[in-house]
């Protein structure tokens, strides 16, 4: 894969270049938040490793920035440790989310996942429709009626997992194995966070609601009958 690491930290910086590089990836590094927001919205990576305290730009302004021109995967990779912190970086459209310091083999298996998300799916392809929703797992393109609806690819993958279990109650513990293929703190909310990302995208633009909570258990993609 062809990576991108925004690092001001020479020497993390230098780890995560000799580290990456010696699996067969192919690096490129920026060492300030303006320099890497011009590689990530002129180059094409597979995968971007994003700090959040960045000279020039904030890693926070840099992911605004990506997001607004792409969908390539994203990763903080940060000394803030917070709760807030790791909720914002989703909030504002991150794919994950590590704290330093982090152990390499782990940073290598959440890789991993993003390379396996790029490889055919297992599943048979085709449409899956629920309502007017249209998620075409072949070409990664979703849509709700006429609108064509851009989705992170972490976004994607939490609503095609929804989609594939349409009308089936999915409890958080389902959805952070199966969509992230790891377990989460109970108290970091992760899944609603990344929830109500998806919701903001599929639902709130509509009168008819698609994504629903069931309470205490998970949530559920269904079309229901307001009557």
């Amino acid at each position: 894969m062809r990576l991108l690491s925004i690092e001001d930290e020479r020497s993390t910086a230098a780890y995560l270049y000799k580290g990456l590089t010696e699996h067969g990836h192919v690096v490129d590094t920026a060492f300030d938040g303006v320099e890497g927001l011009h590689l990530a919205t002129s180059g094409h990576y597979d995968l971007i490793l994003l700090d959040v305290g960045l000279p020039g730009a904030s890693g926070w302004d840099v992911l605004q920035g990506i997001r607004t021109q792409q969908q390539t995967p994203v990763f903080f990779i940060s000394g803030r440790d917070e709760v807030e912190d790791r909720v914002k970086g989703l909030l504002l459209g991150a794919d994950d989310y590590m704290v330093k310091p982090f152990a390499f083999s782990e940073l290598l298996a959440r890789i991993q996942v993003v390379a396996r998300r790029r490889a055919p799916m297992s599943a048979p392809e085709g449409v899956l429709r629920v309502g007017e929703l249209e998620v075409d797992t072949a070409r990664r393109r979703v849509k709700r009626g006429a609108l064509r609806i851009d989705l992170t690819t972490q976004e994607f993958v939490l609503l095609d997992y929804l989609a594939r279990h349409a009308g089936q109650v999915v409890s958080r513990t389902l959805i952070a194995q199966n969509v992230w293929d790891m377990h989460f703190d109970s108290d970091t909310n992760v899944v609603d966070v990344a929830v109500r990302r998806l919701r903001a995208k599929i639902d709130e633009p509509f009168a008819e609601k698609l994504i629903h909570t069931v309470r205490g258990v998970g949530y559920v993609l269904e079309l229901r009958n307001n009557a």
